[in-house]
């Protein structure tokens, strides 16, 4: 089955984001732009927890659908061409930490994303960093941890747990940021690296930037919106052809089989105020050479673009793959 995946956005308890950053606005744009599987975020945030729990059930393995009274509500509000009747939208439980803390004589601020399977490897997660700092403040915590110590709370929440370095080129805020980051993903996460399968590019970063960097060959690349309004959604998504299941999503990551690549717009348009209004020129990226059909590629072409956006992001329906 191929769908699309928008896995790092924030909820209304992150700062400097849209008081609609709750889960029935999330689902609504999701279904407008055809996107299967929403990330949470937040997750270690206690009133966002509390509503995850009370208006999430679960669906199939490792994923969460609203209840149903919550999946009408939704369904009212969707544009008529939208209502499918196919597969309502799919949340993925998943949280954005930002450690800030000193490791051979620099301050390193770095970004991570964490994805568990089900609601006991979150509170575990939860737990384990409410002893270290304040989680009750920001959506995203800042906390003064070792990005190795975060990855392993992480691997002791449940094995189906993962970590992913967020948006790994930012300046500040990143794995490999050239002002506070490490010159290699392994110097980030010392001896628990090999656990880290995926890395996420970030809006001001594509593939081919990141093909250039030999020591990444060997993670899959991701890309997300990172979204502060549900309105933001699918800036950039990720491609899978699995089942709809949080283990084979999981599993295409670590392996590649999949695995499509992302749907990108070009970096350069992240810096303009005025991207999200305008018509994109977006690109499907493709990481690995795949038969996904929608992609039309050929082994010889390393990336595809599919040339002006008809539509503006944020018109009803839009759809990553609308030509």
């Amino acid at each position: 089955m191929a769908f699309y995946a928008d896995l790092h956005i924030h909820s209304k308890y992150s700062r400097a984001t849209s008081r609609n950053c709750d889960l029935e606005h999330l689902s609504l744009w999701a279904r407008k732009k055809g996107i299967a599987i929403v990330g949470t975020g937040d997750f270690t945030h206690p009133a966002w927890q509390a509503e995850l729990k009370e208006k999430l059930v679960p669906a199939e393995p490792g994923l969460f659908r609203l209840r149903p009274d919550l999946e009408r509500f939704v369904e009212e509000r969707l544009p008529a061409a939208c209502r499918s009747g196919g597969t309502t939208t799919r949340f993925m439980l998943s949280v954005e930490i930002s450690t800030i803390y000193k490791k051979l004589d620099r301050t390193r601020k770095i970004h991570h994303l964490i994805y568990t399977p089900d609601f006991q490897a979150m509170e575990r997660v939860t737990a384990s960093l409410d002893r270290i700092g304040n989680i009750k403040s920001d959506g995203r915590p800042i906390l003064g941890l070792d990005s190795r110590h975060l990855l392993e709370i992480t691997l002791e929440s449940d094995p189906g747990s993962y970590l992913v370095p967020a948006h790994i080129w930012t300046p500040w805020f990143a794995a490999l940021g050239s002002k506070s980051g490490f010159d290699a993903i392994d110097d980030c996460y010392g001896d628990l690296a090999p656990h880290i399968f995926a890395v996420e590019t970030g809006l001001s970063s594509a593939p081919p930037m990141n093909w250039r960097v030999s020591s990444l060959d060997r993670f899959r690349l991701v890309s997300n919106s990172d979204a502060h309004s549900p309105e933001k959604l699918g800036r950039e998504v990720c491609v899978f052809d699995t089942d709809l299941d949080y283990f084979a999503l999981r599993r295409a990551l670590e392996t590649g089989e999949g695995y499509a690549g992302t749907l990108e717009f070009f970096p350069e348009l992240c810096l303009q105020p005025s991207y999200v209004e305008s018509p994109l020129l977006l690109s499907v990226f493709v990481t690995e050479f795949s038969s996904f059909s929608l992609h039309k590629s050929s082994p010889h072409i390393p990336y595809l673009s599919f040339g002006t956006w008809p539509v503006p992001l944020d018109s009803p329906c839009w759809h990553p793959y609308q030509t």
